[in-house]
C-alpha cells in the first residue's frame, strides 16, 4: 500500500540507478556505490544524525560502519515524491559482527538525483 503522499511515477533511469546502489551496497562494494554518486553527495550518518558530504567522508563512513556492523537494504517500492525526489520503502536488515541481529525493520529513504546521479539521501521513518 502506497502512502498518499506518493505516485508512481518513477523513470526507468531513476529506478536503475536506485537499485545499483542498494545491489553494490550490499555486495560491500564502495566503488560501484560512488559512481551512482554525484561529487557532492550528502550521504545520511543514520545513527549520528546528521550528514557526510562527497565520496572520501562517504567512503569513511562506510568503511567504518562495515567494521562495527553488516547491514542489509533491500528496496521494496520506489515511488515519486510530488516535489521530484524518490521515495524508497526499504526492508533493513542490520547484524553484528558476530551474527546477532541488531535491528529489522522498514524505513524510508528519500533521494535528490540531480545529472543522473544521487544528490542526496534523507531517512524518513515509516509510519
Amino acid at each position: 500500500m502506497q502512502p498518499d503522499n506518493l505516485s508512481t511515477a518513477v523513470s526507468d533511469a531513476d529506478r536503475q540507478l536506485i537499485t545499483a546502489a542498494y545491489d553494490a551496497f550490499n555486495a560491500r562494494q564502495i566503488d560501484a556505490v560512488l559512481a551512482t554518486m554525484h561529487p557532492d553527495v550528502a550521504w545520511p550518518r543514520a545513527w549520528e544524525g546528521d550528514h557526510v558530504q562527497g565520496y572520501a567522508q562517504v567512503r569513511a563512513y562506510w568503511t567504518q560502519q562495515w567494521q562495527e556492523i553488516n547491514p542489509v537494504v533491500e528496496p521494496v517500492a520506489i515511488s515519486r515524491l510530488p516535489d521530484g525526489r524518490a521515495a524508497v520503502l526499504v526492508q533493513q536488515t542490520v547484524h553484528d559482527l558476530n551474527g546477532k541481529l541488531l535491528h529489522e525493520g522498514q524505513t524510508r529513504h528519500i533521494y535528490t538525483i540531480r545529472e543522473g546521479l544521487i544528490q542526496r539521501m534523507d531517512i524518513q521513518p515509516v509510519q
